[in-house]
Order: structure tokens, then sequence, then C-alpha cells
């Protein structure tokens, strides 16, 4: 069952990450929902380097550092694909 929250967490983030991010995206939803769940990969990864620990309440720490996880890799996920699909597009 874990995977399954892991892809639900991951395409959520994926799709807020991508609202937030200014401009259009050009990658598939599929590939935004993988952006979002290794982003919220790394956003754990980070809570934990700096000790954010389970609460008993909604973790806010936790899920905004999910959230800045996704929106970085989320943006530099698309310039990737951009590149690689042939989109040459300048990296500002």
């Amino acid at each position: 069952m874990g995977w399954l929250w892991a892809i639900i967490v991951g395409f959520v983030l994926g799709l807020i990450a991508r609202a937030i991010l200014p401009g259009k995206q050009h990658q598939p939803l599929w590939l935004t929902t993988v952006f979002g769940i290794i982003g919220a990969i790394v956003g754990n990864a980070v809570a934990s380097w700096i000790g954010v620990h389970d609460t008993r309440g909604i973790d806010w720490i936790r899920h905004l550092l999910q959230l800045a996880g996704a929106v970085a890799v989320v943006g530099l996920g698309d310039m990737v694909y951009g590149m690689v699909r042939g989109n040459k597009r300048q990296m500002t």
C-alpha cells in the first residue's frame, strides 16, 4: 500500500510544483508524477538531515520540504526533458 501513497503524493506534489513554477512545463503528466515522487523523497531526506522527526499532528515542515524538493526536481526535470526532446531553451 506504500507504493500507492507514493504515487498519489507524487502526483499531487508534481501538480502543485507545476502550478508554482512560472511558464509552461512541457513534460507529460506521468513524468510530473515521477518528478513529484523524487521530490518527496528528497524533501524527506532533507527533513531527516536537519532533524525533523514525526510529530503527533500534521508534519508541516516535512510537507513544505517535500514541496520544495518537488518544485526543484520538476523545474530541473523540465529543463532536462526539453533538452532531450530537442526544445533548445535557455537555462535561466
